[in-house]
């Protein structure tokens, strides 16, 4: 991507950022822990998850609420890699990795859509290898 694309994509992105951050939150947005949702992450810097599409989303399973405002979440992609900082997730007859470096509290004002809840054993597994790179 050269220069003058970037420089785009980031204008596109704080665009919608500004928005995101003016809105209301929806008074009835119930997220819980073992979902995952699409959520606009934005152009990110470097080799940090970038959202795709016109929003930016990409989805994101929580893994730890605050508050209904704030929560620890960690992207997914389909382009995973089989070593310690990937865990894979499998859904609907596909695999989908689970990027567990790039942990990070977000706002609940980013979140778009529920796509579905993990399974409680998975949850409890991807919570153990998080835990594993805090200590």
């Amino acid at each position: 991507m050269d220069i003058a694309e970037s420089l785009n994509k980031f204008i596109a992105w704080t665009k919608i950022k500004i928005r995101l951050h003016i809105k209301e939150p929806p008074t009835k947005l119930y997220f819980y822990e073992r979902e995952i949702w699409w959520a606009s992450l934005g152009a990110n810097i470097g080799y940090e998850q970038d959202g795709k599409n016109e929003v930016f989303e990409r989805p994101v399973l929580v893994i730890k609420k605050f508050n209904k405002d704030l929560f620890w979440m960690v992207p997914l992609t389909r382009q995973g890699k089989e070593n310690r900082y990937y865990f894979k997730l499998r859904q609907d007859n596909e695999n989908s990795f689970i990027i567990l470096s790039q942990i990070r509290t977000i706002s609940s004002k980013r979140l778009i859509r529920k796509i579905r809840m993990v399974d409680e054993k998975e949850y409890l597994d991807i919570k153990k290898r998080i835990a594993e790179f805090l200590i």
